[in-house]
């Protein structure tokens, strides 16, 4: 809720999902709206890992970019996320200004 409310801050329109299925779910219906995708590593159903890896194994989403937002702090944890196809890694505690500069080394904020 609170990276929600940032977003929305921000200008996004946000979707939210509970879990890693539903997050694909949100996607296929949401689809080609969603430009930022926002995953924490500890998910319910499917965690951030496997969602991460089953979107970029759907070439329709390419071009949508990914932030990892977790307490999962180790490195061999960002090194997975980032292999697997995230674009950006924050760890928590994080501050609106920490993830305003991840978005624009994204792209998708000016």
């Amino acid at each position: 809720m609170i990276l929600g409310r940032m977003l929305s801050g921000c200008g996004f329109e946000i979707c939210q999902a509970g879990n890693g299925r539903e997050g694909l779910e949100v996607l296929e219906k949401e689809f080609p709206n969603v430009s930022l995708v926002l995953a924490d590593w500890n998910m319910p159903e499917m965690n951030g890992l496997e969602f991460v890896q089953k979107l970029r194994a759907d070439a329709r989403y390419a071009s949508v970019q990914v932030m990892m937002v977790t307490t999962e702090t180790q490195i061999e944890q960002m090194s997975q996320a980032l292999e697997a196809g995230a674009n950006e890694y924050v760890m928590k505690p994080f501050t609106p200004d920490i993830i305003q500069d991840k978005l624009r080394l994204l792209g998708v904020l000016q």
